[in-house]
């Protein structure tokens, strides 16, 4: 008989071991600790505060007074004596504006005392304006800015559209004298302490002056 040899299996493939691909590097591991800070900071704000000294050639751009009158506030700061005060107010014959140019017109002979001019500024047509000061009987003239460039150079423009109630003053030399938000009354009693402190240093160097004369 012829003996059969068993056939040897054949040897199983080598197992390759499959190299694990490194894992993606994070894209926030490349970026330098500091630069995943916000660097952001707020946009500073354009509107001046009391004591800034404003550039009156550029300042709030072109309005006009109840009658039609082109103007601006450096036209209206270089006639006065002493500087402007702009109060401004939402809408012209409205009951809180009616109050508020009544308490200004009742009070316009302490508050310009010290040769402060005052004006009442809003976004209220010439037409508009020229009904309110008749009916009012206003001493003062009001300014029409439809396009609120001033009201928004003095920070009182609402977003998208109106204005804030507030009082704005400015000297001579373009310094910002007060700017302050408020209700009616509150915007009438902040010009009066301005008069007021403006009066004190008016006595005070008066008798400086004396006293330097008295030697």
């Amino acid at each position: 008989m012829v003996e059969l040899r068993k056939r040897k299996a054949p040897a199983p493939p080598p197992v390759v071991e499959k190299k694990s691909k490194p894992a993606p590097k994070s894209k926030a591991a490349d970026i330098p600790k500091e630069a995943t800070k916000e660097t952001k900071e707020a946009p500073k704000s354009t509107v001046p505060a009391v004591g800034d000294i404003i550039d009156l050639d550029t300042f709030g751009g072109e309005i006009e007074t109840n009658d039609g009158t082109k103007t601006t506030l450096k036209k209206l700061v270089e006639e006065s004596k002493s500087g402007v005060v702009l109060f401004t107010y939402p809408k012209a014959s409205t009951p809180g504006c009616t109050k508020q140019v009544c308490l200004f017109r009742d009070n316009y002979t302490h508050l310009t005392s010290t040769g402060l001019a005052i004006y009442g500024l809003s976004a209220d047509s010439p037409k508009a304006n020229t009904t309110f000061k008749t009916k009012q009987n206003l001493t003062y003239s009001l300014l029409c800015n439809p396009s609120a460039t001033l009201i928004g150079a003095i920070g009182f423009k609402k977003t998208p559209k109106g204005t804030t109630r507030g009082v704005f003053a400015v000297d001579k030399k373009g310094k910002v004298l007060l700017r302050e938000a408020g209700g009616p009354d509150a915007t009438v009693d902040a010009v009066q302490k301005l008069v007021s402190q403006d009066s004190a240093k008016g006595e005070a160097k008066e008798e400086a002056g004396d006293d330097a004369e008295a030697k």
